[in-house]
């Protein structure tokens, strides 16, 4: 049975280390990047998209990739597809990159893969820039050109014909600087648009004062046009002179995407991702070359700010589509849309042993030493589950004395409540506690010596009766009391016992495997005659790991027990002083001098109905 089960766990560990299998063995680190539309509340479609994907240090190692970033490889969820992407900015320096990979159909369960860490002959760069983006992608500019125009990404040759001003740090990378100066693309055949065509419109820009009528795009021919532009603040898009109701001014000095869609006898805008505007209007024919930044038109002005990711494209992009490009290119949401897993070691669970000193160390380590290590894992494990759950009874006990003592503070002026024959009366002081509190109060310790002391001096009044209790008595009282503190003390110490064990066993052991360890590594090399230092530090090293381990349990368990044990102090304090408190009360209620004032100013208690706890 036993060699069944091992067996079994086996045969899991390898079906577990080769469930994934790894796209490619030559690269040794991955990192899997989950896209969530519905995290940052795209509920419409999204379909296929170039993404990008920004890496920096908290989700990149870039010490263990190429200095060009030639090993970063992109693949589906499948491990097996590989996804065509193109790297914008890759700067190992400043360990900042911009990596745009085409996903197709993003849905909240979508995945990909990012690989990288391959010095081999494979790993030089293989940037698909045109294959990035889908065929409806007529243009594309990163602006990541300095002093040249800009060139296009999608693979159609739309090249700017000037350059602009390039300026650093944009929105993403490099981005175009405009101030009253056009840059200006050529007519093309992907370009020509035809009445009423589909056509989608994206950048992101910014300004640092509002202007009118300041124009962002622009394209005429034959008393036809379309202009994109802001006035005073506001977002317009301009079909043939008509043009898009104004909407609420948007912020200066901040990066905000604009995009138009035309489609249907429409033509929308958006700011962000959401809807801005419109006109109701097909898009004209227009095969004319466009200007970025300014307008042949007199009364408009060029547009003074920056303009960075340029995209157009034949087809009237969805909702979703427009939402998740504005959130995942630069909104402040796209920490929840990626969410980027741990690095991942290639080839199997014990891959990680192959480098690092922690590998070496554990590579070395003889028999003696992993049982000794096992040992020790067994009592650091038996020693934090003790101060845990020691520590939320503890927890506990605090809640329920804290519950007590503040309902009994109320009733020391008037103990004739205890008198009744109704327990639960009594356990509620008078019906002052609830069942809420009852339920606290159940893991107080001086609850139960009130419970005791109490039927005490219950028994003694029936038994004896009168309403007075003799010196004898209330001895008697407290002797029973004490007994209980006892028992609660106890409880409040078991399984103390096993942090004192770790305390002071756990660094013998560590030393045991160590001695052991250092002896049979000595044994070995007089046996094989090779005295080196690489001969022996392995095996010193694994030898220590055993006193680090005991250390490992001893040091926690100190401070748990330290921490523990003030605190039963606390608790057993608390109890000795309720006792002496109880009993002193007792004895002045229950003495023959007290006995008339105490009938003539207390009422006997009404009776109580029952409380279900």
């Amino acid at each position: 049975m036993k060699t069944t089960r091992i067996t079994f766990i086996l045969c899991w560990l390898l079906i577990a280390a080769n469930a994934h299998a790894w796209w490619d063995s030559e690269w040794t680190i991955r990192r899997k990047i989950a896209i969530d539309p519905a995290a940052v509340n795209i509920s419409e479609p999204v379909g296929s998209a170039a993404v990008l994907i920004r890496l920096h240090d908290g989700n990149f190692n870039f010490a263990a990739a190429k200095e060009d970033g030639g090993d970063i490889r992109f693949v589906a969820a499948d491990d097996k597809t590989v996804l065509p992407f193109h790297i914008e900015k890759f700067d190992g320096l400043l360990n900042e990159a911009f990596v745009w990979v085409k996903v197709s159909d993003i849905k909240p369960s979508t995945a990909i893969w990012l690989y990288y860490g391959n010095g081999g002959s494979k790993a030089i760069r293989s940037d698909d820039v045109k294959g990035t983006f889908d065929a409806d992608t007529v243009l594309v500019y990163h602006f990541a050109e300095r002093g040249a125009p800009a060139g296009d990404s999608s693979g159609n040759s739309n090249n700017a014909q000037n350059a602009g001003t390039s300026i650093e740090g944009s929105m993403i990378g490099a981005g175009l600087r405009l101030s009253g100066q056009s840059v200006t693309i050529p007519a093309s055949a992907s370009l020509e648009w035809s009445d009423g065509a589909a056509m989608t419109w994206s950048a992101w820009i910014k300004f640092t004062a509002a202007q009118p009528n300041a124009v962002i795009f622009s394209r005429r021919e034959s008393g036809k046009s379309f202009v994109i532009g802001m006035d005073n603040g506001a977002a317009f898009v301009d079909i043939n002179g008509t043009r898009s109701g104004a909407g609420a001014a948007i912020a200066p000095n901040a990066w905000h995407q604009l995009a138009v869609v035309a489609g249907d006898g429409k033509v929308a805008l958006f700011v962000d991702g959401e809807s801005y505007g419109s006109v109701s209007a097909a898009l004209p024919a227009l095969n004319s070359p466009s200007l970025i930044g300014g307008d042949t038109a007199n009364g408009d002005t060029g547009f003074n700010g920056e303009l960075d990711e340029l995209a157009i494209s034949k087809a009237a992009r969805p909702i979703g589509a427009i939402k998740f490009a504005a959130i995942s290119q630069g909104g402040e949401k796209a920490a929840k849309l990626f969410t980027f897993g741990e690095d991942e070691q290639q080839a199997s669970w014990l891959s990680w042993l192959n480098g690092g000193f922690l590998g070496v160390i554990l590579k070395s380590l003889t028999v003696d030493g992993w049982i000794v290590i096992g040992i020790l894992g067994v009592m650091m494990g038996i020693s934090w589950l003790v101060m845990v759950s020691k520590n939320g009874y503890l927890n506990e006990v605090a809640k329920g004395n804290k519950c007590f003592m503040k309902e009994w503070d109320t009733v020391t002026s008037d103990l004739a409540f205890i008198e009744t024959d109704d327990d639960q009366h009594l356990r509620s002081l008078g019906g002052r506690v609830g069942p809420n509190g009852l339920r606290l109060m159940r893991k107080s310790p001086i609850f139960h010596i009130y419970q005791i002391g109490v039927r005490e001096v219950r028994e003694r009044i029936v038994a004896g009766g009168a309403r007075t209790i003799s010196a004898l008595s209330i001895q008697a009282v407290r002797a029973t009391m004490d007994g209980t503190l006892v028992r609660e003390t106890q409880k409040l110490n078991s399984q103390i016992v096993v942090l004192t064990l770790s305390i002071s066993g756990g660094p013998f052991l560590g030393l045991l495997g160590t001695v052991v360890g250092v002896m049979i590594t000595f044994a070995a090399i007089a046996m094989q005659g090779d005295v080196n230092v690489n001969a022996i530090a392995p095996g010193i090293a694994a030898a220590l790991a055993a006193t680090v381990a005991g250390l490992a349990v001893a040091i926690p368990a100190l401070f748990g027990y330290n921490y523990l044990l003030s605190r039963i102090k606390d608790a057993t304090s608390d109890m000795h002083v309720f006792i002496d408190e109880f009993v002193t009360l007792m004895a002045e209620f229950y003495s023959d001098q007290n006995e008339a004032k105490r009938y003539a100013n207390s009422p006997a208690p009404a009776p109580i109905a029952p409380q279900i706890i």
